[in-house]
C-alpha cells in the first residue's frame, strides 16, 4: 500500500481521557491474523467499543455525537504502549484518523506510526489536557495542524509547536516510506557507489 500524505488543515479532534491505551485496546490480538481490507476500521478499539454481541457502548467517546467522525484524537500520556503491532496504526489510518496529540507514545508505536504516514505529536501534559478539557466542554471543535510549521492551534485559537525530525517531516509531506525515502536518494547512491569504485576499484571484482 502507497504511503499517503500527510495533509495539513484543520480537523475534528475527540478528546480520550484515557491514559495508557496499548495497543491491544486500539486492536485486539486476534484480528491481527485478517488481512488488511475494508473490515479493518470495524477492529479499532472493539472491546471497548462494542459488547459482546456487538452493540456500541454508549459510554465510549467515539460512539458519541459530535465525535464519530473525528480525524484527530487528543490522548493521555503513554499512547499506543505495549506490544509491537503496526496493525494498531493500520485501524487508527483506515478509520480515518490523520493524528493523534499525546504527551508522549510508545517507542514502537510511535515508529509505525512515522513509516504509514500517521502523524503522532508529542506537547506538554498541560497542554493536552487543556485541549482535551476545551473539546469536551465545547461539545466538540477543530484542531489546526500544520506539519511544515510545526504547530497545532486549538479551539481556543492558541498555538502550540512540536518537534518532529527532518527526515521524519520530509517523509510524511512526501509520502515516502522506508523504500520511497531510499529510491527518491538513487542518484546520489550511484554517484556516491561510482566514486567509491574510483577510488576502490577492486571492489568491481568482488561483485563478478
Amino acid at each position: 500500500m502507497v504511503m499517503r500524505k500527510f495533509e495539513s488543515g484543520s480537523f475534528r479532534a475527540v478528546p480520550m481521557d484515557l491514559a495508557n491505551v496499548d495497543t491491544d485496546q486500539i486492536i485486539p490480538a486476534r484480528f491481527l491474523k485478517r488481512p488488511r481490507d475494508d473490515r479493518y476500521p470495524s477492529y479499532l478499539f472493539h472491546d471497548i467499543r462494542f459488547t459482546g454481541d456487538g452493540q456500541e457502548r454508549p459510554e465510549f467517546i467515539l460512539n458519541r455525537d459530535p465525535w464519530r467522525d473525528a480525524t484527530v484524537i487528543v490522548a493521555d500520556r503513554n499512547f499506543g504502549c505495549g506490544s509491537s503491532r503496526e496493525g494498531a496504526v493500520y485501524a487508527l489510518a483506515d478509520s480515518g484518523f490523520q493524528a493523534v496529540i499525546a504527551p508522549s507514545f510508545g517507542d514502537i508505536f510511535y515508529s509505525n506510526s512515522m513509516k504509514n504516514g500517521f502523524l503522532p505529536i508529542r506537547l506538554p501534559t498541560e497542554v493536552c489536557a487543556g485541549l482535551r478539557k476545551s473539546l469536551a466542554e465545547g461539545q466538540g471543535g477543530e484542531i489546526a495542524i500544520d506539519l511544515a510549521a510545526g504547530t497545532v492551534t486549538g479551539p481556543d485559537g492558541f498555538a502550540h509547536s512540536f518537534e518532529i525530525s527532518a527526515f521524519h517531516k520530509h517523509c510524511l509531506l512526501n509520502g515516502l516510506d522506508d523504500i520511497g525515502f531510499t529510491m527518491e536518494q538513487k542518484d546520489a547512491i550511484k554517484t556516491a557507489d561510482a566514486a567509491r569504485e574510483a577510488d576502490m576499484p577492486w571492489l568491481s571484482f568482488a561483485r563478478v
